[in-house]
């Protein structure tokens, strides 16, 4: 049975549909990220899951209950939001303790949120930072404090709004490794929401992409990356090449990704493919290429993205012939 099951549930928002007959399983312990780009219904989708929405239509349970018409603060849902909304004028120890303070069901004693508080900080490692307040913490420190008020409170289930937006791309991949490994330690079931492709692929045992309110495919990341349900996930999820080939007087469309193709320069090519490099972009580690594809009997003229790592890029420039083989190729429906 799944611990979070959302069956068939859709929401209108001023009578415009914003989830649309939506369904959804999610196994306990796990890290499924909803992904998709802004205002898809990622965010109201969290909103109906913690109780803070209502469905029009479909039932959402939580570890077999029906969840419909309980108040989140009844749902034993942890809520991690963007902006972290920390209270300024509270220490870090105030602000991890300040949900249990207000519980009424179970009411804790004052030793109680102490000992609490204390052990979330110490499963964050950040038991040093009590007596500071927000403004005198770094953002991953922020992030961290913002999670364990939601973790303090012991909730079955952790709902995560976009928390790393708002670091910058260093700090952000360091945050992203430290909550990988602590919600495998903790074993919490977690559902994270983001438009980064990038923390989906690497956080997520799970990706749902959404689309306009629709489940469009739900897998493993390896699932979505390699084998996309259609051409929004494969153009959501990575760089896509889509590649045409006529076999036969039939035409099929082959998802390549720039990183699944392979560029020779030789004073003889021998390749199936040829093409000229028509632009060359610089990224440190990796170089992308545009190359324009020469027509055969089975492949019209098309340009594609090549990425090659830097080192094997390093002697070929724009108007060089080239051999192009692919790695691995995916056919689109």
């Amino acid at each position: 049975m799944s611990f979070l099951s959302i069956n068939n549930v859709s929401f209108k928002y001023k009578n415009i549909p914003v989830i649309k007959n939506f369904s959804l399983d999610v196994e306990e312990g796990s890290f499924t990220t909803l992904l998709g780009s802004s205002g898809c219904g990622k965010t109201t989708l969290l909103r109906l899951i913690s109780g803070f929405l209502e469905p029009d239509a479909g039932t959402i349970s939580i570890n077999g209950k029906v969840m419909n018409g309980v108040l989140p603060n009844k749902r034993k849902v942890g809520m991690v939001f963007q902006d972290y909304a920390l209270f300024p004028h509270l220490t870090v120890e105030q602000n991890l303790g300040y949900g249990l303070k207000l519980s009424k069901e179970p009411k804790y004693s004052k030793e109680q949120i102490k000992n609490l508080v204390l052990e979330s900080a110490e499963s964050l490692g950040i038991q040093e930072l009590l007596g500071r307040y927000p403004a005198e913490l770094s953002g991953g420190q922020q992030q961290r404090v913002a999670l364990g008020r939601a973790l303090v409170l012991k909730p079955n289930l952790l709902l995560m709004d976009e928390p790393l937006s708002s670091l910058d791309t260093k700090l952000r991949i360091k945050v992203r490794e430290e909550l990988k490994e602590i919600q495998k330690n903790l074993g919490i079931t977690t559902i994270y929401v983001t438009h980064d492709q990038e923390e989906a692929l690497s956080l997520s045992n799970k990706i749902a992409v959404i689309n306009q309110g629709t489940l469009v495919q739900y897998g493993t990341p390896m699932e979505v990356y390699f084998k996309p349900a259609d051409k929004f996930v494969a153009e959501l999820v990575g760089q896509s090449n889509f590649v045409t080939i006529r076999n036969k007087n039939i035409e099929e469309t082959f998802l390549v990704r720039p990183e699944w193709i392979n560029l020779t320069k030789n004073s003889i090519i021998i390749s199936k493919y040829k093409g000229i490099i028509t632009a060359k972009e610089f990224f440190g580690s990796n170089t992308r290429f545009k190359v324009q594809i020469e027509k055969t009997d089975n492949v019209p003229a098309q340009t594609i993205t090549v990425n090659q790592t830097t080192v094997s890029a390093e002697s070929m420039n724009i108007g060089d012939k080239v051999g192009i083989s692919a790695s691995y190729k995916f056919k689109m429906n």
